[in-house]
């Protein structure tokens, strides 16, 4: 029997990632975050199945107690007829009503947000992982990157002593 090929990348947990927003961690300190549904079409859904979406102007806003992910970009479907889906239109989050409260209440706080960090499928269903996080100044986001360079740093350092112990 021929072997599966996998196109999405499969995390352990049953995850087929689709995108991921890699630079909010850099331009943001997550505080916390949650796993939600997204309310799609059928056109959305064939076109993230091919693996086309874009996280990086997105951001979740609190409507009227209803979470909203606005300006996340999954492009048309080719096959696509007139029933066919805008590109960037504002998407329904489904999140139950404490988390809701919640990210509602603490979003409202000075310098906080909330962004989409990844898009995947798990189980079949469309997901979105979203954190409630705070804007970096400039000197944090250098600092962050000083420590994870100063971090590969010495683990470069200790396997050359490893691999000189070895040898």
């Amino acid at each position: 029997m021929a072997a599966k090929k996998k196109k999405d990348k499969d995390t352990g947990d049953g995850r087929k990632i689709i995108a991921q927003h890699k630079k909010a961690r850099h331009d943001y300190l997550i505080i916390d975050t949650y796993e939600c549904g997204v309310v799609l079409t059928g056109t959305e859904v064939k076109s993230l199945r091919q693996g086309r979406a874009s996280l990086v102007d997105g951001f979740v806003q609190i409507d009227g107690h209803e979470a909203w992910l606005h300006n996340v970009h999954i492009p048309e479907y080719a096959q696509g007829t007139w029933t066919n889906h805008a590109a960037r239109r504002k998407r329904k989050l489904l999140l139950h009503r404490v988390e809701i409260d919640k990210l509602e209440s603490k979003s409202q706080e000075t310098g906080h947000t909330i962004v989409p960090l990844a898009l995947y499928f798990k189980g079949g269903r469309a997901k979105v992982e979203i954190a409630l996080a705070k804007g970096k100044k400039e000197y944090d986001k250098r600092q962050t990157l000083r420590e994870k360079q100063d971090r590969r740093e010495a683990e470069r350092a200790m396997s050359a002593v490893r691999r000189r112990q070895r040898a």
